[in-house]
């Protein structure tokens, strides 16, 4: 498999491969869950019975019942009127003038009593310019002939009279159609007057009739103002999701047809609404991964490994919740409810990092969500949705520092408990009543899904670690066996190559840890690294013992050959037994390219010609930080361990050159180990340092 995605890598690139993944994951996943998103469609005649009882499986505004209803609410409202209190005024201000006009005719020195005709005409010249001809005030030449013939005093008495009751009428609020009541009643009061003359009541009666409008006008801007805002009041009306719509047996009229095919439950009906909302939630999900993906600080090996890995465990879980979700509709339970809830968490966070694994938890229960919606929820069926979040994020956290495939599980014991926990939450806020058989089985089916989750973890391992080349904690502890044929195999033949790679174990993994970086990766590897020394291990020092320095008798070019090759002959070996690739690395890499300089020096000093990059490590330079600090312990621990009396200034001074000398030589540059870094591990590897070589008290004979 490895081989496989490096060839179609070299073809297509890294970018282009790893675009390419995420989209054919996403047509994958599109496909899987298209037709859980895709409403029931029905085949409904107008005017036939229904063949079944019908519900909508969404909610929509039903436009014309909310336009109904606005419009009842909207013939409710009242009228607004204002009422006008410079009517009345006007009212009255108008009878005071007709007589203070007659008034003014009686009083001018022109006036003559037997020149009735030209006293009438001088009148009516005054009263037009009231404006009010054209209204209906027209006067007998009777009518203003007695009015003229009245005593002055009367007349103002008269004027006082009919102004007083005019305003006495107006003060009351006249619409438009009690004009008329309010006419009749001023006529009432005035006939009712016995101060008024008969000869001038009539012409009294006209003048009081015409003074009386309309003094509350309807004010259509505030009427329609109220009426637009009682039918924004109006709640719209709606056809709710699970909503029955026809019963089976019902004749579907039009008022139900018309319905249907709001909510588009007919067969004849299509909407792209769902297919495209998939799609951006697919679309979202890619992203997500292409994000972490590119934040992830790794080579692009590595990432594609990781890519291919976390793409098959996504789809291999939306696949099992369609599998589900397919056979749950010949059940009455929930049947989701026994889906794994932590499977693809945990495999991730097993395989990769606890990062991956907590965005695999949140997109696998959104997915979950989705597959699992029944026909009348929402959107996302939310019950499940959270149970397998919670039940995910249960086995991320536990599962920090399991170690072994056995601690597996206790982690789908805890995941089981956490599930428990939730159902037993979703029963009690539920406002089902369930029977004891229904209690039991979302029982038994919340602790099976936390066994599920461990057991098909520790079945799923092992396929992906050995197809991929991942390796895992637990593999890590496996291969950290004493007996493993390899570690046999070193301990047997090269018995102090082994003490020596436990020594750096020690140091490697105190130092990664102070820095955050993998310190079991940093031991197991520490037990392998020098597994090339086996092929010929009597040509290194500390498996000579009693014996003579073979390299004594060899010139220093045989002996550089022999000592280099151990790296590349220890990569060979470890690629040959089918080891991870980490490992692999740490045995080719862990002398870089740095200068074998014993050999180096005695070739120089028997003044043969020679090239500095003859006497280099084959490489390459450390790649990850566990590599580098590897690197670093090595050298440290054969540098004190020749010491003849190490002490503390002695340790942190060789420690503390090694380090240096590395760092100057170019031995970290292609690895992201920074300077602090460098002097946490220089700290960390003097006190572990002395610890190991301490002074001890020298007992008495």
């Amino acid at each position: 498999m490895q081989t496989w995605n490096k060839k179609i890598q070299g073809k297509i690139g890294y970018r282009t491969f790893t675009f390419s993944a995420l989209i054919l994951t996403g047509i994958i996943v599109y496909l899987l869950m298209l037709t859980g998103v895709s409403p029931e469609k029905y085949d409904i005649a107008l005017l036939q019975p229904s063949n079944e009882t019908i519900r909508s499986v969404k909610t929509v505004e039903d436009p014309i019942k909310t336009e109904e209803e606005r419009n009842r609410i909207a013939s409710e409202v009242e009228n607004v009127y204002q009422f006008s209190e410079q009517s009345g005024e006007k009212s009255a201000a108008l009878v005071t003038s007709i007589f203070d006009l007659i008034q003014d005719v009686k009083t001018s020195d022109t006036y003559d009593s037997e020149l009735m005709e030209e006293n009438i005409s001088q009148v009516r010249e005054n009263l037009s310019v009231l404006g009010t001809e054209g209204e209906g005030l027209r006067f007998s030449d009777d009518a203003i002939s007695s009015l003229l013939l009245m005593e002055n005093n009367d007349l103002m008495e008269l004027r006082n009279s009919v102004t007083s009751t005019v305003s006495m009428i107006m003060s009351d609020p006249i619409r438009v159609e009690e004009v008329a009541t309010a006419k009749n009643d001023i006529e009432r009061r005035l006939r009712g007057d016995l101060s008024i003359p008969e000869n001038v009541l009539p012409t009294v009666v006209f003048i009081g009739r015409f003074s009386i409008v309309e003094n509350e006008v309807l004010n259509k801007e505030l009427t329609e103002e109220r009426v637009e805002q009682v039918k924004a009041s109006v709640e719209p009306t709606k056809i709710l999701q699970g909503q029955v719509i026809v019963r089976e047996g019902q004749i579907v009229d039009r008022e139900i047809y018309r319905q249907l095919k709001l909510v588009g439950m007919l067969d004849n009906q299509s909407s792209l609404k769902p297919a495209i909302g998939l799609f951006l939630f697919i679309a979202l999900c890619m992203w997500l991964f292409y994000v972490q993906l590119k934040k992830w600080n790794a080579d692009k090996d590595e990432k594609q490994r990781v890519l291919i890995v976390s793409m098959l465990i996504f789809i291999l879980s939306v696949t099992g919740m369609k599998l589900i979700s397919l056979v749950s509709e010949n059940f009455d339970l929930t049947i989701a409810f026994l889906f794994p809830t932590a499977l693809a968490p945990m495999l991730v966070r097993s395989l990769i990092n606890e990062r991956f694994g907590v965005l695999m938890a949140f997109l696998t229960a959104a997915v979950a969500g989705i597959i699992f919606q029944e026909g009348y929820s929402s959107v996302l069926q939310m019950e499940i949705a959270l149970y397998i979040l919670f039940g995910g994020l249960a086995g991320l956290y536990v599962i920090q520092g399991i170690d072994k495939r056995s601690h597996l599980l206790q982690t789908s014991m805890a995941v089981a408990v956490v599930n428990l926990v939730f159902m037993a939450f979703y029963l009690l806020m539920n406002q089902t009543v369930y029977g004891l058989s229904e209690l039991l089985f979302y029982g038994i089916a919340a602790f099976t899904s936390g066994l599920l989750s461990g057991a098909l973890t520790i079945g799923l391992l092992p396929f992906f670690e050995s197809a991929f080349g991942l390796i895992s904690a637990m593999k890590l502890i496996e291969l950290s066996n004493p007996n493993h044929p390899l570690l046999k195999k070193i301990l047997t033949e090269t018995p102090g190559t082994y003490h020596h790679s436990v020594m750096v174990a020690n140091l490697a993994d105190a130092a990664c840890e102070s820095i955050g970086a993998d310190g079991l990766l940093a031991r197991v590897g520490c037990y392998y690294h020098d597994i090339g020394k086996t092929k010929r291990p009597g040509f290194f020092i500390e498996n000579q013992m009693s014996h003579a320095n073979p390299h004594d008798s060899l010139p220093p070019e045989t002996s550089r050959d022999i000592i280099l090759a151990h790296g590349t002959d220890g990569a060979n070996m470890l690629q040959k037994h089918k080891m991870p690739k980490e490992i692999v690395d740490i045995a080719e890499q862990h002398h870089g390219t740095s200068l074998l300089k014993y050999f180096y020096i005695k070739a120089k000093e028997e003044g043969h010609d020679i090239n500095e990059a003859d006497y280099r490590y084959a490489g390459p330079k450390p790649q990850k930080k566990e590599t580098a600090i590897i690197s670093i312990a090595d050298s440290v621990e054969a540098a004190v361990r020749s010491m003849k009396e190490p002490t503390q200034e002695k340790i942190q001074g060789i420690v503390h050159a090694i380090i240096k000398d590395k760092l100057h030589d170019g031995q970290f540059d292609e690895c992201d180990l920074t300077i602090k870094e460098l002097k946490t591990v220089e700290r960390v590897l003097c006190e572990t340092l002395n610890g190991i070589f301490h002074s001890r008290i020298e007992y008495p004979q």
